[in-house]
């Protein structure tokens, strides 16, 4: 097998899912083979927005022949990771590089787990909704809009409320009675807003 380790792995994170691994090529001679390509090990080492899962799955990417880069896809946002670079021959792998750790930066969350209006009355409705179940970063809001629609499904204007992120509930007062809403809602990051859920309810038509 290779005797030596790629030398002087450097990690250039290019976006929340995205990295880029650059390493030395071994010395020839130290192969001992056939140079088939280089091996990156991956591993995610905690999620920063939350206690990270047990079981850590390690992810191998191989770049055949004499490659010095290669692309990390499909990384998990707000994330610490780790990684490190062998070289392989016919008959196996080199010893590993010392171990890189690096961090991907925040990204938009996804939708808000779900969106449930009740307790209708004349003119409120009450909202309750979960958290993203990735939140890819610090929650800094929700945005709630709503809007009417009338009997030949015409959508009336448009409000948006900006709701703190620790709060998961609130009753919407001053609605019009006997009429249908339509809302949309989704969480945001510093970065920017997640896909967002939709939900219709009816406020009642009198007591």
């Amino acid at each position: 097998v290779p005797m030596v380790a790629p030398g002087n792995v450097q990690v250039h994170v290019i976006n929340s899912t995205l990295a880029k691994v650059h390493w030395d090529p071994v010395p020839l001679k130290t192969v001992r083979g056939h140079l088939q390509g280089y091996k990156v090990y991956y591993w995610k080492v905690q999620s920063l927005s939350r206690r990270s899962r047990r079981h850590v799955e390690k992810k191998i990417l191989t770049f055949r022949g004499n490659k010095t880069f290669g692309m990390l896809p499909g990384l998990e946002p707000y994330s610490t990771y780790k990684l490190n670079v062998r070289v392989a021959n016919g008959k196996g792998e080199g010893p590993a590089s010392p171990d890189k750790v690096f961090r991907t930066p925040e990204g938009v969350p996804s939708s808000p787990s779900f969106l449930k209006i009740t307790n209708p009355t004349l003119d409120s409705l009450t909202l309750e909704w979960g958290s993203p179940t990735h939140p890819n970063g610090v929650l800094t809001s929700y945005i709630l809009k709503f809007q009417p629609i009338n009997n030949t499904h015409e959508l009336g204007p448009l409000v948006e409320i900006r709701i703190p992120a620790n709060e998961s509930s609130l009753i919407l007062k001053n609605l019009n009675y006997s009429t249908r809403y339509k809302f949309y809602f989704n969480a945001q990051t510093s970065v920017g807003s997640g896909n967002q859920i939709t939900e219709e309810a009816v406020t009642i038509m009198d007591e």
